[in-house]
């Protein structure tokens, strides 16, 4: 990310910084890759290591299946029905030690302040809106927003009220970030990048609390949950600066990159971490050789597994698809078109497709419990 400044810090790092008081706002260092990643300085009311209680909640990971025969698979989400706030709702469906991939439907404000401590989180809004209060600041999303909240970060996810939001929900066990081949070597997006410095925002309004009172504070460590009980408010920033932050890229503000023929799916490319990337399939004009066909080729992922998330629109290349609905097409075989639809797709000059793609370059393990959502005649579709 880009640098920024929100709140009130002093002209220079690591020296005194008062209050009206006379005495000291506690300074954070915050940063990746043993102070040689992105980093930024945080500046509070309290000391940021000040904890009253400290408690063990339990294990986090989710149980995986036993192995089974090699075959597509098709989760379909809208049969998750744990509601909640944006912790106790979440439900995983696929992962492996690179990430976790679920679904989460927030009925509710989050009861205590979370952070995640093993990686990065990417919410990604499918429906509903609300405001997500951080150590940071403000952020308010809508839907189709990517919602990347780095490690480490404080936060709560308070939907509108009346309204539920679903989110698909990624988190890396990495540091999530744009492709590096957009970015030139002093990090600023490319003129050929499918978005730009324009479309991304941070936090909008530093809230700063300084308060004391008991607070809880989940957080996620080496595979557990934690409670911890502080005396004083969470979010008591009074102002920081740097290249670490949570921030959003709205999946309509994707400009598709087309061609004569058809692109291969890097060019969806959105976001990467290790061993994984985030691609965005949007509204976009079809390749227009005259003798093309729209339809992408039948392919087989060699080193990688795909996932797909259909977030509306019609799907040309699938069919028995659902908003909602998860794909996975695992490396070993080769997939494609369903019966019908390549021809279908000749003469076509637009798509209005809309969906999430995750490539994951180790094998993704599926969670026990999504057995249960799984539609078990889909590896066979493909018969004529």
């Amino acid at each position: 990310m880009f640098y920024r400044q929100l709140g009130k810090i002093p002209h220079k790092r690591h020296t005194m910084f008062k209050k009206e008081d006379g005495s000291l706002f506690r300074e954070q260092v915050m940063g990746t890759k043993g102070f040689s990643g992105t980093q930024s300085i945080l500046y509070h009311h309290f000391m940021p290591t000040e904890v009253a209680k400290s408690e063990l909640i339990g294990p986090y990971l989710p149980e995986y299946e036993e192995e089974q025969s090699l075959k597509h698979r098709h989760f379909l989400t809208t049969r998750l029905q744990e509601k909640g706030d944006a912790i106790s709702a979440r439900e995983y469906v696929l992962g492996n030690d690179d990430l976790l991939i679920g679904i989460i439907h927030a009925s509710k404000p989050m009861e205590s302040y979370y952070r995640n401590g093993d990686g990065d989180e990417m919410l990604f809004v499918h429906f509903g809106s609300g405001v997500i209060e951080t150590m940071f600041g403000t952020i308010t999303y809508k839907p189709g927003d990517y919602v990347v909240i780095p490690i480490g970060t404080i936060y709560k996810v308070i939907p509108t009220e009346g309204e539920e939001t679903k989110f698909l929900v990624v988190e890396s066990f990495s540091q999530l970030t744009t492709p590096k081949r957009y970015r030139n070597e002093y990090g600023q997006l490319l003129e050929n990048s499918p978005f730009c410095e324009r479309d991304i925002r941070g936090p909008e309004q530093l809230i700063t609390h300084d308060e004391k009172g008991e607070h809880v504070m989940l957080t996620k460590s080496r595979g557990y949950i934690n409670k911890h009980t502080l005396n004083h408010h969470p979010l008591d920033v009074v102002g920081w600066d740097g290249y670490l932050y949570p921030w959003v890229f709205n999946i309509e503000d994707f400009e598709p990159i087309t061609g004569r023929v058809h692109q291969p799916p890097p060019v969806h490319q959105t976001f990467e971490g290790h061993n994984f990337v985030v691609c965005s399939f949007v509204p976009r004009m079809y390749d227009y050789h005259p003798e093309a066909i729209p339809a992408p080729y039948y392919h087989s992922n060699v080193n990688s597994d795909e996932l797909l998330y259909y977030v509306e629109g019609n799907f040309m290349s699938r069919k028995g698809i659902e908003q909602g609905s998860i794909t996975l097409h695992p490396c070993g075989i080769p997939h494609g078109p369903h019966p019908g639809t390549t021809e279908a797709s000749i003469g076509k000059t637009e798509t209005l497709e809309l969906a999430v793609m995750i490539d994951t370059f180790r094998p993704l393990k599926t969670v026990k419990k999504s057995q249960e959502i799984e539609d078990t005649n889909y590896m066979f579709t493909w018969m004529e």
